[in-house]
């Protein structure tokens, strides 16, 4: 019998994906030695306003284009054949049929975020979190909320994720790079026509503009 892949699932609206989620995907891949990254791009993300994002064709279309060239990076469209909202705990309920061993890749902010989230602690049991502090975050996990976060989920604790060591139990803590990039100052520099290289792939950037995407976006 085959070794179960091991899968890390990074979901998100990628509205539109960018370089910093591309360098942070491929880190973590080194970090933990797995066999594939797959990118989820949400159909109707519970927490966001539908009217404030493209289609859901369009940014699966985008990230399909920014992960082509790598060899352990992958797009599903899970979300986008189920109707209703983008439940992160549906989705990972189907990818552990196949029985791939799931990481799933959240933002430290999403973290302390999950007891929103539908059925936390049945999440926590289908796949390992795998925390990545963003960019110039005070993450810290002593403290009182992350502490709330892991009793609700019935978690005992963190462990840091550092290469060429065994991570022990519990939410990891990946240290990866976390460029200050973000989808709504890529939104603005399309409305107002100023430069997105190095900031998405040149394929990405090419479909934004082929399909005049965000152009029409009002400021927010």
């Amino acid at each position: 019998m085959p070794a179960a892949r091991r899968t890390a699932v990074f979901g998100g609206s990628f509205n539109p994906i960018h370089t910093g989620h591309l360098l942070l995907a491929d880190e973590v891949q080194e970090l933990l030695a797995l066999d594939r990254v797959l990118f989820v791009p949400a159909s109707l993300p519970p927490h966001k306003a539908p009217a404030t994002l493209a289609a859901a064709s369009d940014r699966f279309a985008m990230v399909a284009l920014a992960v082509a060239s790598h060899p352990r990076f992958e797009v599903s469209d899970i979300e986008i054949r189920r109707t209703g909202p983008s439940y992160t705990v549906d989705t990972l309920e189907e990818l552990v049929r196949g029985g791939d061993e799931l990481h799933l890749l959240i933002g430290s902010e999403t973290f302390l975020d999950l007891l929103t989230w539908r059925e936390p602690r049945r999440i926590a049991t289908l796949a390992r979190l795998v925390v990545v502090p963003r960019a110039g975050s005070l993450f810290d996990p002593e403290s009182a909320a992350a502490q709330k976060v892991l009793r609700e989920i019935g978690l005992e604790g963190f462990a840091r994720l550092e290469r060429g060591r065994s991570p022990g139990r519990g939410v990891l803590i990946a240290h990866a790079t976390s460029l200050p990039i973000s989808a709504s100052d890529l939104r603005a520099r399309i409305r107002e026509g100023r430069s997105l290289a190095y900031r998405m792939p040149d394929t990405v950037a090419a479909y934004v503009r082929a399909r005049g995407l965000y152009v029409g976006e009002p400021s927010r």
